[in-house]
C-alpha cells in the first residue's frame, strides 16, 4: 500500500468519524427519544419481513411507523438547534 491510499484511507476515517459525532452526542442528550427511535426502526424491520397477508395493515403499520420515525428524528434535530429550556409544544395536553 502506498503512503497516498494510506493517507486517504485514515482521511476517509476520520471524517466519517467526525460526520458521526453529532449522532453519538444526540444519542447521550435524548436517550429517550434515541430508545424510542431504535425500537421504532427494529418494529419497522419485522415489519418489512413479516408476510404480505395482513388486508393492507401490514403496509399502513409501516407507513406510520415512516412517518413517527421521521417525527422523532426532526425532534431530535430540533432540540440540538434550540434551547433547552422551552417547553415541548405537547407538553400540556392532557392524555
Amino acid at each position: 500500500m502506498t503512503m497516498r491510499k494510506f493517507s486517504i484511507g485514515a482521511m476517509g476515517f476520520i471524517v466519517a468519524a467526525v460526520l458521526s459525532l453529532p449522532a453519538i452526542a444526540r444519542a447521550e442528550d435524548q436517550p429517550h427519544m434515541q430508545a424510542a427511535l431504535d425500537a421504532m426502526k427494529q418494529a419497522q424491520e419485522h415489519l418489512q419481513q413479516a408476510e404480505h397477508d395482513k388486508g393492507g395493515h401490514r403496509e399502513k403499520a409501516l407507513m406510520h411507523l415512516k412517518a413517527a420515525i421521521a417525527q422523532v428524528e426532526a425532534g431530535m434535530k430540533y432540540d440540538t438547534k434550540h434551547d433547552k429550556g422551552k417547553k415541548d409544544d405537547m407538553s400540556d395536553m392532557k392524555h
